[in-house]
């Protein structure tokens, strides 16, 4: 059995190319069918899968009797709509222990912008559970996953790797409070309604701005965020026409294509009589069109502009990364010996097959005997006897087969296996 992974992210890839590729969580279920389908045919006819569709990454992790690295790169390239020698120069390709370490990694926020980082772990789970409900995880695939949570588990238990992290929402505070002097003034306006809106909100609520207002398509679901914040709640068709109002704006939606266009934010500088606005766009794809940065008094910061910010600290963590790393190849090395005995499951339900085959034929010679009346004993010897024979029966034949050498071989092998001596 094998396991192999195909990624890019934020260090491999840019914004823009990462947005080609990612993957809505209410459309995974579609989406796992089709790259399984395509290995349908050849000799990839079952192949587990789940995908990992992140603002930092999109990874594929599958696993089958055979690996095949090359169709899966041309699947997530055609899917994509780039060639696949652009998809290879931005992406990472691991195999079996490889693939194993990267997944443990990725888990305990060793391989995330910011170092140490949890909320990976949550959308590691949240794919893996997508992938369950689709029918498209297996015992491998379950193995690799569960093994990657207890190993994180064990580093953010055992270590100080998230001690000093820095999400990408206090980052965006710690901007926005270099522009405006006090942050208590100013009106903040958050486009979405998903976790990392929430995780934004609650570190500017922390900040207590002059007043919080939720976007949202649903407006139900922004009403109930908003709630929480003492903030209101608008329909995300009225933003062009109240985008003046704000002095901050913090969007991250599931939107395939941009949803502030450059001719929105440029009506609302004027009205705003060009007094600046901090924008933050934390979406892949995004929803703010790249154009809105060369404006003059705007400030507009993606995923990957909040990287130099998010870094600050790393040397503190350093000596938490080397206990990690360490915990970590201690998780590779039991995944990889548990993966190695998965290859002898087919050999040893053959064995079992073949002696229940042999042991419910001497029970039935046995029972005839007993039926005509044959002594129990007689009838025990012989159905012993017949056991053994015909357990022996192909080890015998192999050491009066081959040359020389080849018997030499065997001789050794059949005196490991069968004379060996109890302790």
């Amino acid at each position: 059995m094998s396991v192999w992974t195909l990624g890019l992210n934020h260090t491999t890839a840019p914004l823009d190319l990462r947005g080609r590729f990612a993957f809505a969580l209410d459309q995974m279920a579609p989406t796992l069918q089709s790259l399984r389908s395509s290995f349908a045919t050849g000799r990839h006819p079952q192949v587990e899968a789940a995908i990992i569709s992140t603002c930092n990454r999109t990874e594929i992790y599958c696993a089958a009797e055979h690996a095949a690295l090359d169709h899966t790169v041309g699947w997530l390239a055609e899917n994509g709509g780039v060639a696949p020698a652009l998809l290879r120069s931005h992406s990472y390709t691991l195999h079996d222990d490889e693939a194993a370490r990267h997944a443990f990694r990725v888990a305990s926020g060793l391989d995330s912008m910011v170092l140490g980082e949890a909320q990976i772990l949550g959308q590691m789970k949240d794919a893996v559970r997508a992938a369950e409900t689709a029918g498209a995880l297996g015992s491998t695939l379950n193995q690799l996953f569960q093994r990657s949570f207890a190993v994180a588990k064990e580093v953010r238990t055992a270590t100080e790797i998230g001690a000093h992290s820095i999400s990408m929402a206090a980052a965006a505070v710690r901007l926005a409070g270099q522009l405006f002097e006090d942050l208590h003034q100013t009106r903040v306006l958050f486009v979405g309604a998903g976790e990392m809106i929430d995780l934004a909100a609650t570190h500017f609520a922390a900040k207590d701005p002059k007043s919080i207002a939720i976007a949202n398509r649903t407006l139900e679901r922004g009403e109930k965020l908003a709630s929480r914040f003492g903030g209101e709640a608008m329909r995300l068709a009225d933003l062009p026409n109240r985008l003046a109002e704000f002095d901050i704006v913090v969007s991250c939606t599931a939107s395939t294509l941009p949803i502030i266009g450059l001719g929105a934010v440029e009506r609302a500088l004027k009205a705003r009589k060009h007094r600046p606005m901090f924008m933050v766009d934390l979406a892949v794809p995004r929803d703010i069109e790249p154009e809105v940065k060369a404006l003059e008094d705007i400030y507009l910061y993606t995923v990957d502009d909040l990287a130099q910010v998010v870094q600050q600290g790393q040397a503190n963590r350093q000596a938490a990364v080397a206990q990690a790393e360490v915990i970590i190849d201690a998780g590779v090395q039991s995944f990889m010996h548990w993966l190695r005995q998965r290859g002898t499951v087919p050999l040893i339900q053959q064995l079992n097959a073949q002696t229940d085959e042999w042991r419910a034929a001497e029970m039935a010679r046995a029972r005839k005997l007993l039926a005509k009346g044959e002594p129990v004993d007689a009838v025990l010897e012989a159905m012993s006897r017949g056991l053994t024979q015909k357990m022996l029966h192909g080890a015998l034949a192999e050491l009066h087969a081959g040359d020389a050498t080849s018997r030499e071989q065997t001789a050794q092998t059949i005196s490991r296996l069968f004379l060996r001596k109890e302790r």
